[in-house]
Order: C-alpha cells, then sequence, then structure tokens
C-alpha cells in the first residue's frame, strides 16, 4: 500500500510541477506578443517590464501573498483572509504514507511546494496582462512598484474569496481556473491604470479620429500567442490539480481538447467577424481571437462538449472584437487589447459557465464578477493615484517621442535598424 500511495504522490505532485512550468513559459508568450505589438522604439522596455514583474510576482508571492490566498480553514467563508508571511515546511512523509487510500484515490495530496509553485506563476499571469495595455507610455519604475502591491496584496485577497474557501466559494461561485480571477482580475487593474495614464500622444484625433499605432514585429506577436496558447494547457489542466487515477486522468485529457477547441473557433470567429467589419483579414484580431477564446473556456473548461466549448470560444472571438473598436471610440487606449481579451471576454467566461454547468447559478456568477472587479478596480485605481502624485506614472512628451527605450533602459532593441530617433519606428 505505500508504494501505491507513494507513486500517487509523486505522479499528482510531479503533473503539477510540469503544467506549472507550461504556465510559466506563457510569461514568454506574453512578453513576445507585447514585443510584436508595440513600435520598436519601446521594445526593450516592454521586456524588461516582462522577466521584472514575474521576478517581482515570484518573491512577493512567496513573502506573503500565498498565505493571504490560503490562509487555512478557520477563515472558511470569510471576507478577510489572515496575513502571515514565508512559507512552511512540505508535507511530513510519515504523514504522507499514513493517509487512508480511499483518501488518496479522490487525489486529495500533494507537495504542498508544488502547489505554491503552480499558484505562484498564476499571479505572474495576472500582472502580466497589465504590462501591455499601459505599453509605450508608463514609467517603469512606477509600473514595477505597483507589481509589487497587486501581487502581494491585491490579487491574493480576491484569490481567496474562491479558491482560498472565502465568501464567493461559500456562494457557489465557479470559476475553474480563473477567467475572473486571473484574467478579469488583471485587465480591471489595467483598466485603472490606463484610465489614469491616457493615451499614447497621436492616437486621438480632436475631432474624434482613431489613428491606427501598428506593432513592429507581427511574426513575433503570432509566436506569443502560440507559446500562450500551449501554456494554457497547463493553465487550465493543471487546475484540475489531479492526474492519478482514471477518472482524472479523463477529465485533463478532456479539459486538453476543450482547451484546443476554444482557441480555435476564437480564431476562426474573430477572423470572420474582422473580415465583415473591416473587409480584411485582421492579424491582430485572429491572434486576439485566440486569447479571447482561451479566457473563454477557462472558467469552466471540463464540463462542455468539445463543440460547445468551440461555440464558447467563438463567441469571445466575436466580443473581442467589437470591444477593442468600442473602447477605441471611447478614447481607451490599450496597444495590446488586453481588457477586451482579458476582461470582456474574461466576464463572458464566467456567465458561459451556466450553459454547461448545473451547478452554476447565474446569481453567485454575478456576485462574483462585480465582487471581483469592484475590489480589484477600486484597490488599483487608489494605489495607481498614490503612485502618480508620489512619483508620476507617465513619461514625458519628449521621452514618449523618443521612445522609452531610450528613456528608461539606456538601450534600443533594434539598434541596427533604428534610423532617426522619434521617427515613431
Amino acid at each position: 500500500m505505500e508504494a501505491i500511495l507513494e507513486t500517487k504522490y509523486a505522479l499528482d505532485t510531479f503533473y503539477f510541477l510540469v503544467t506549472g512550468a507550461l504556465v510559466m513559459w506563457m510569461a514568454a508568450g506574453f512578453a513576445m506578443l507585447e514585443a510584436g505589438m508595440v513600435r520598436s522604439k519601446n521594445t526593450a522596455e516592454i521586456l524588461t517590464k516582462n522577466i521584472a514583474l514575474f521576478a517581482i510576482a515570484c518573491i512577493m508571492y512567496m513573502v506573503v501573498g500565498y498565505n493571504i490566498m490560503y490562509p487555512g480553514d478557520e477563515y472558511a467563508g470569510g471576507f478577510i483572509p489572515g496575513i502571515s508571511f514565508l512559507l512552511g515546511a512540505d508535507n511530513d512523509p510519515a504523514a504522507v504514507l499514513a493517509q487512508d487510500a480511499g483518501a488518496w484515490y479522490d487525489g486529495t495530496y500533494y507537495s504542498g511546494l508544488a502547489d505554491f509553485f503552480f499558484q505562484m506563476v498564476f499571479v505572474a499571469t495576472a500582472m502580466s496582462i497589465v504590462s501591455g495595455a499601459v505599453a509605450e507610455r508608463m514609467k517603469l519604475w512606477a509600473f514595477l512598484a505597483f507589481a509589487v502591491v497587486m501581487t502581494g496584496f491585491i490579487y491574493p485577497v480576491q484569490g481567496f474569496w474562491k479558491w482560498g474557501g472565502g465568501f464567493l466559494d461559500e456562494a457557489g461561485f465557479l470559476d475553474f481556473a480563473g477567467s475572473g480571477i486571473v484574467h478579469m482580475t488583471g485587465a480591471a487593474a489595467a483598466l485603472a491604470g490606463v484610465l489614469l495614464l491616457g493615451a499614447r500622444k497621436g492616437k486621438y484625433g480632436p475631432n474624434g479620429e482613431i489613428n491606427p499605432i501598428p506593432g513592429a514585429n507581427m511574426p513575433l506577436a503570432t509566436l506569443g500567442t502560440f507559446v500562450l496558447w500551449l501554456g494554457w494547457f497547463g493553465f487550465n489542466g493543471g487546475s484540475e490539480l489531479v492526474l492519478s487515477n482514471v477518472v482524472e486522468a479523463n477529465a485533463v485529457a478532456a479539459i486538453f481538447v476543450n482547451t484546443n477547441m476554444a482557441a480555435a473557433g476564437g480564431v476562426v470567429a474573430a477572423l470572420i467577424t474582422a473580415r465583415l467589419m473591416f473587409g480584411k483579414a485582421d492579424l491582430t484580431m485572429a491572434l486576439n481571437g485566440a486569447l479571447a477564446g482561451l479566457v473563454s473556456i477557462t472558467a469552466e473548461p471540463l464540463t462542455p462538449t468539445p463543440l460547445w466549448a468551440t461555440l464558447i470560444g467563438a463567441i469571445g472571438g466575436v466580443l473581442v472584437v467589437y470591444s477593442i473598436v468600442a473602447l477605441d471610440k471611447l478614447k481607451i487606449d490599450d496597444p495590446v487589447g488586453a481588457i477586451s481579451v482579458h476582461g470582456v471576454v474574461g466576464i463572458w467566461g464566467l456567465l458561459a459557465v451556466v450553459i454547461t454547468n448545473p451547478e452554476a447559478t447565474l446569481g453567485a456568477q454575478l456576485l462574483g464578477i462585480g465582487a471581483i472587479f469592484a475590489w480589484v478596480f477600486g484597490t488599483s485605481l487608489a494605489v495607481w493615484a498614490i503612485l502618480k502624485a508620489i512619483m508620476g506614472i507617465r513619461v514625458s512628451e519628449e521621452e514618449e517621442f523618443e521612445g522609452v527605450d531610450l528613456a528608461e533602459c539606456g538601450l534600443e532593441a533594434y539598434p541596427e535598424f533604428t534610423g532617426t530617433r522619434g521617427s515613431g519606428l
């Protein structure tokens, strides 16, 4: 019996670590997508943001964030989690082997540090969403200061409300892998920053004109999207938490298939919608359609059939095109479409749970949407406002014109291809 328990423990722990590594690889996807969607003069700075935010997220989640999000059973059903610092020891081998075999079949035990690693890369994903929305005009160090608060406190509190056993979990709110807890959270924080930051110079004309500012590297943006698509199998598949029995193995396979089908539906629907609206096959809309499909299915990737998953992703693909156009009309400047992909479509993903999961209720889903958005947007707006007052959050007009690569990083991503500084390339 001990050999069976050890094997199951090792298998589920290894599964957690491998899927966590896939989610970590999404950091590369976000970096490549955002680097491709900004102008060449802002590339080095956006890459600096992405690697620095990942490191900050890891440290802050280790120091305090994980313990806020998972404070223990004594806080079940609550609004305010406990607070403690640093990680405790992992599971004691003797205690592991003393567990009842029946409990093991349900997959209730694996390494605690594996769980921390898996949850840690999720908070980094939420912060990555913010970086693209505020690209090309935000100060690097203001952004990184916000990342400290976001990953250490803002994200973990709302994560506790559902995944840590707080009041949203008790109310029946369902969010399997984070359409709301991760994606809408990142978008809400981004929206607060964008509203205080303002649009890039030249994006909107005095008479309501919307001037496109194309990205510098579409091959890189496409590569980033494929990397994110791959990483999403870990994002959703790992959230099943267990692999070591027939039922769970089948569930993981279904999640992988549904995740893939939703992305495919999102691409096709966004591409067709863009063709009907603009008369062209817009690559950027196709890329955002893939991500929209993935966000759509993240709240519930297990209960739909593959056909339903495709349709849910397709609706997300349509929504993201209309949302990007609508935000531009409202003069909300989001260079990569992050608010639309992760926010608007994140809400759709949470509502779509009601379609295929009989345990979901519309009231509980709306409660979760409202509570998470209000908390994240409100606290983020306050933090951004404080940073704006203390250190400023936007670079000067001259620095924006020349490119934040030189102003913030002192180097250019493509120096051999750069002609005249400030040329807009």
